[in-house]
């Protein structure tokens, strides 16, 4: 077969045929030596692209498929915070079911320790890479980080449960749109007209998301938003009460609250409490994420549960038919459902 001209003058490695076939560079390394864990159609078009530039693969790329470690490497950015609590032990279950041990890296938060800790986890050489909250939860991609990310999944299988533009990486994600239009619809249908959103960042995508379903569920049941009812700020339980000291301070103050998380609304409760309301006699309270919180505060929480278990074998399931080289979908959804409990009731008298 005659060399494609675009290639004269360029040495093609294994990561150029990975990158346009749209595998991981171990699953060439599998065809180069002929395995017959690539499935037919994949493995078909991976020789057709090695032919077309009469790849000669050296020693390294035929043996990047002899170098797994059965271990996939989680990126969480703050495991403080019980929902990536929640979802690394939902990992590390469905991995260990599946003979592979998991290696937890945690970055606080922090843009400056998420890019070493992707650093220190790639020298660990994972299988996969399933990376939770940081840049790929930016709801403007940081090119830079995307770039990264892009050069990484050329030879690592690299799945984000956010959004990583200009990047081909799988993504498993929740509908957060559905499980705001879900927690809307049941404080509507209490008669509250008056709700408060509080927490989150809007430069955050499911923040963002969370934000545009509430204010069509305001449109779509004939209700004014009120700007001084939702308060941005960030996750935690500190953030959470001060938001809810805002909203509870004002004049015409909102009979229900919809948190942006559980850790958040921990701190809201006492926000609430400290204000001499009841719960949910004076005002209601729901939040996401459904965490252990939700089950040990007086009252119970009303909360978005995702099914943690089924969230992350779907991660551990996608990182491991992209090992193999099988197809896998790009983006997958998680549907929310609505665990109704105490801290909502009927809007007061």
């Amino acid at each position: 077969m005659e060399r494609d001209k675009s290639s004269v003058g360029k040495t093609i490695t294994i990561y150029d045929i990975a990158e346009e076939a749209g595998v991981s560079a171990s699953t060439v390394s599998r065809v180069l030596n002929g395995s017959a864990s690539v499935r037919k159609e994949k493995k078909e078009k991976i020789q057709s692209i090695i032919d077309k530039y009469d790849f000669k693969p050296n020693a390294l790329a035929k043996g990047l498929s002899d170098t797994a470690t059965k271990m996939i490497g989680i990126l969480v950015a703050d495991v403080r915070n019980p929902y990536y609590s929640e979802m690394f032990a939902s990992c590390e279950k469905a991995a260990e079911e599946a003979g592979y041990s998991v290696a937890l890296v945690n970055f606080h938060g922090s843009k400056e320790r998420e890019l070493a800790q992707l650093d220190n986890l790639i020298r660990q050489r994972p299988d996969a890479v399933i990376q939770m909250g940081g840049r790929v939860d930016d709801l403007i991609t940081d090119d830079a980080y995307a770039e990264k990310i892009r050069r990484v999944s050329q030879n690592i299988p690299f799945i984000i449960t956010g959004k990583l533009d200009k990047t081909s990486v799988h993504s498993v994600v929740i509908d957060e749109s559905h499980g705001m239009d879900l927690v809307m619809d049941h404080l509507i249908s209490l008669g509250h007209t008056k709700i408060a959103l509080v927490g989150g960042e809007m430069r955050v995508v499911s923040t963002y998301k969370k934000y545009q379903s509430y204010q069509e569920s305001l449109q779509k049941h004939g209700i004014v938003e009120r700007g001084e009812y939702v308060v941005n700020s960030f996750y935690d339980p500190e953030s959470g009460y001060e938001a809810t000291n805002k909203v509870l301070e004002l004049k015409d103050r909102p009979t229900a609250i919809i948190t942006i998380n559980d850790f958040a609304a921990s701190g809201a409760l006492r926000s609430i409490i400290e204000h001499g309301l009841r719960i949910p006699e004076d005002i209601s309270i729901a939040s996401f994420d459904n965490t252990y919180i939700a089950e040990l505060t007086v009252p119970k929480l009303t909360s978005i549960d995702y099914n943690y278990s089924d969230y992350g074998k779907k991660l551990v399931d996608t990182a491991i038919s992209i090992i193999q080289g099988n197809d896998a979908e790009y983006i997958q959804m998680v549907e929310p459902r609505l665990i109704i409990r105490e801290s909502t009731g009927p809007v007061p008298e």
